[in-house]
């Protein structure tokens, strides 16, 4: 009996532990992060998310309740990556305020209601707001299983009640949001009559649900056609709104006009450093587009493992065996000529310099099989909140591996490197001007194929489309890119000034990594003590 007592005791200090263990935060921030997620999510009436606008109504009335309990804690003797975890929660239900108060996409963004999604994103989160039912195709092996296929057709069921209440919620009066989530449901009706052809005739009732799922979407995008008729309103957010998003939600230091001068700058230091490259090279052949699949497939290989051994051999990161298998699965395949967007153009003149931006790969193979020991960091943060660091460590991998020497035996890979800083410039300033509503989306696609250098950016095919569509859908997303690079540089200058005769490039990008996939200044703040108080607070501040 004593045994059995001492058991049962050891087992409640082994718990208490285990809940407070700073390794996954303190207990009751642990418990409220929990809570936050349970609360955030969508009601679901038989498989489908209730986005009416009684329910919305309800969440905004439950929010104050839960920013209430998080400033309530008592964060005496918490450690800063406690207090960093803290934030997190914090820029996460001011993300949830804003959505419900201004950007509303249940209401405003016919887009928000796609549901297949083909491809899978290079980011812990599809970029951009969707809906809590999505269908990830790309997760399905043709041919299907039986186990497999009843499952898709569950998934499937839920477009068109799903459709059917996008009609009842969609009250907004966001004239290129609207034309823009036309022509996305239109897309995807086409995806659901291409998955309908790899379906065999035995997966009868699955073939049974596509058609109800192609039925319902083609009704729906021409219900959005007709509707669209009359839409003249704004679709971005203005100024004021969207500098209060960059600071509270998204905890960059900026504001709108930072942004503006920001993305001036690096789009003209992008195009000088072009012509400087340019110039240097001038008595170099020019670079050489692949060819052939054959082609393709060998200088893609070739230099994505060159970059691995890079990597290694500089000592940039800490290099592990998943790293080579991992690019490799994303290498891509041969594109013609004609059908290249802006990216492919990259990978068919100079493989290499699009390989540090799949640093989002790795970023994603660490969360799936190494996932943080936090558990607020544990699972992707809401509202694309990781943009800075997964897009800016992303980006900014790309001008870092330039000055590391990465293309020293390629110079006009570095062409390459300024092109592609240009097109983010470009697309990031007309994304600005879109929210100010300066520029309609069609004049923020005219800029940003009008600035971006060798006429890569094609008016005519999809990628121009998507990236001003997605960054009118996402306020910040479009500027993430460079925002996110300069964060990097800053972080950069501030841990080397820190560690002083101890500093290793190497070890800042592990203890980089080791963060997780959290905003910038987050991860400044947790890796040298420097700490904006204008994105990053302290809860005593709030209270």
């Amino acid at each position: 009996m004593l045994f059995r007592i001492l058991l049962l005791l050891t087992g409640v200090v082994v718990m208490s532990g285990f809940q407070a263990s700073p390794r996954n935060g303190p207990a009751e921030l642990v418990a409220l992060f929990e809570d936050w997620r349970a609360f955030e999510a969508p009601e679901f009436d038989d498989g489908v998310p209730n986005y009416s606008a009684e329910a919305m109504a309800a969440k905004q009335a439950g929010l104050p309740a839960m920013k209430e309990r998080l400033k309530a804690l008592d964060t005496t003797g918490w450690s800063r990556a406690d207090l960093v975890d803290w934030n997190i929660l914090r820029a996460e239900m001011n993300g949830l305020e804003f959505n419900l108060e201004v950007l509303r996409p249940w209401a405003r963004d016919p887009a928000f209601y796609k549901s297949v999604w083909t491809y899978e994103s290079d980011t812990p989160a599809h970029e951009g707001p969707t809906h809590a039912a999505v269908v990830e195709l790309w997760q399905y092996e043709m041919p299907l299983s039986d186990g497999d296929a009843a499952r898709l057709e569950r998934e499937l069921a839920v477009i068109a009640p799903l459709n059917a209440q996008a009609r009842r919620n969609l009250t907004g009066d966001a004239r290129d949001l609207w034309l823009a989530g036309t022509e996305t449901l239109k897309e995807q009706a086409r995806d659901l009559r291409d998955l309908r052809a790899e379906v065999p005739p035995e997966h009868g009732t699955l073939l049974a649900a596509i058609d109800e799922a192609v039925a319902s979407t083609d009704d729906f995008a021409a219900w959005l056609a007709e509707e669209g008729r009359s839409k003249s309103g704004p679709s971005g957010i203005g100024k004021d709104n969207y500098s209060w998003y960059l600071r509270n939600v998204r905890l960059v230091p900026y504001s709108w006009e930072d942004e503006v001068t920001l993305m001036k700058r690096e789009l003209a230091r992008a195009h000088a450093a072009l012509a400087l490259e340019e110039h240097r090279n001038r008595d170099l052949p020019p670079l050489d587009p692949v060819a052939t699949p054959e082609d393709y497939r060998q200088r893609a290989t070739d230099t994505a493992r060159a970059y691995i051994r890079f990597l290694d051999e500089a000592d940039i990161v800490t290099v592990t065996p998943r790293h080579e298998p991992v690019l490799l699965e994303r290498i891509g395949s041969f594109v013609p000529e004609e059908e290249r967007h802006f990216f492919d153009r990259v990978t068919h003149s100079a493989p290499e310099a699009l390989w540090p931006h799949f640093h989002h790969w790795f970023d994603l193979d660490r969360i799936k099989n190494d996932p943080h020991e936090r558990t607020v960091r544990r699972e992707p943060l809401l509202y694309n909140i990781f943009d800075s660091r997964a897009e800016g460590l992303a980006t900014g991998m790309e001008e870092m591996m330039l000055h590391a020497g990465f293309y020293d035996d390629n110079p006009r890979a570095r062409e390459v490197v300024w092109i592609m800083q240009a097109q983010r410039a470009a697309r990031g300033l007309a994304s600005l001007y879109a929210h100010a509503n300066e520029f309609t989306m069609k004049e923020a696609s005219d800029f940003h194929v009008e600035w971006t250098p060798r006429g890569w950016m094609s008016p005519d095919l999809s990628l121009l489309g998507f990236e001003q569509q997605l960054y009118l859908r996402q306020p910040g997303y479009g500027t993430s890119y460079l925002t996110g690079a300069a964060m990097m540089d800053r972080l950069l200058m501030d841990y080397r000034h820190m560690r002083g005769e101890s500093y290793s490039l190497k070890r800042f990008m592990d203890e980089l990594e080791d963060e997780g996939v959290i905003p910038l200044s987050l991860i400044s703040w947790a890796l040298t003590g420097e700490r904006d108080p204008s994105v990053v607070r302290l809860p005593d501040a709030e209270r």
